[in-house]
C-alpha cells in the first residue's frame, strides 16, 4: 500500500509549516522520517492520518484520503503519542474500544498485547504506565487492526534496550512481509542501523528522498551525512 504526497502544503497563519511535500512511501521497505525541531514531521503525518486538513495539495493511501476508508485501523496503524488512552482505562479496555470501533476480533486484542510484551499488565489502568509502557501500548495499538501501512513517531521514546531491539526488529519484520512502514525518529544511529530509506525535511521542503546507502555515500556515519543536509545541501 503506498502512501503519496502531492505537493502537500500547510499554513499556520503566517507560518508555513509543510511546503510543497512531494513524495511516495513504498511498501516492502522501512521508511525513515527525518529533520530538525520544527522541520513540520508531526504535521506531515497528520495530515497523512486525517487529523489536519493541508492547505493545498494531498496525501493518499492508495490513491485515497484516510478519510475515505470505512475502516480505517484495519488499513494504516499509527503511533503519533505515547500514553494517549484515558488514563482510567485498562490496557485491554482500551484496545477492547479500538477494536469494537473498527470491528476488529475482540481475540486480536490479547494478540497484539502478547506481542508488544504487555499481557502482564493488560489489566492496569494505563495511567499507572511508564512512559515505555505507553509506548508499547500505542504500538499495540497500530498493529491492532493488522494493517499493510505503520507509522510510527518516535517509537523507541522511553523504552528501555530489550524495547529498542524489540522495535527494529518489529519494523524490519513487517516490511519483510511487503508492509510500508513509515519511522520517524531522532536517533540517527537507530535509523541507520533500521532503516532502508530516507526522507529528510526541514522547514517543511524536501531536503531529500533517497536509500540510506546512497545518503551515506562519502560520509563517515549518518549523522555526519543529516548535518550536512540540514546546513543546505540537498541530495535527490
Amino acid at each position: 500500500m503506498l502512501i503519496t504526497l502531492e505537493q502537500l502544503t500547510k499554513r499556520f497563519g503566517a507560518t508555513l509549516a509543510v511546503d510543497r511535500l512531494d513524495l511516495e512511501v513504498r511498501p516492502g521497505r522501512v521508511t525513515g522520517f527525518l529533520g530538525p525541531n520544527g522541520a513540520g514531521k508531526s504535521t506531515t503525518l497528520r495530515m497523512i492520518l486525517g487529523l489536519d486538513r493541508p492547505t493545498s495539495g494531498r496525501a493518499l493511501l492508495d490513491g485515497r484520503p484516510y478519510s475515505a476508508y470505512e475502516w480505517p485501523l484495519r488499513k494504516v496503524g499509527a503511533l503519533l503519542e505515547a500514553k494517549a488512552a484515558h488514563p482510567g482505562r485498562t490496557g485491554r479496555d482500551h484496545l477492547r474500544a479500538m477494536a469494537r470501533s473498527n470491528g476488529i476480533a475482540p481475540g486480536r486484542v490479547d494478540e497484539v498485547l502478547e506481542m508488544a510484551g504487555l499481557g502482564g499488565a493488560a489489566r492496569k489502568r494505563s495511567g499507572t504506565y511508564s512512559l515505555g509502557m505507553g509506548q508499547r501500548l500505542g504500538i499495540a495499538g497500530a498493529l491492532l487492526g493488522d494493517p499493510p501501512v505503520l507509522i510510527l513517531d518516535e517509537p523507541v521514546n522511553g523504552l528501555d534496550p530489550d524495547g529498542v531491539r524489540w522495535i527494529r526488529g518489529l519494523t524490519r519484520d513487517l516490511a519483510a512481509e511487503g508492509r510500508t512502514v513509515l519511522v520517524s525518529s531522532h536517533l540517527l544511529s537507530e535509523m541507520q542501523v533500521t532503516a532502508d530509506h530516507l526522507i529528510v525535511i526541514g522547514h517543511g521542503r524536501l531536503l531529500a528522498d533517497a536509500p540510506l546507502d546512497r545518503i551515506l555515500a562519502g560520509h563517515a556515519s549518518l549523522e555526519d551525512a543529516y548535518y550536512t543536509l540540514t546546513d543546505g545541501s540537498a541530495l535527490r
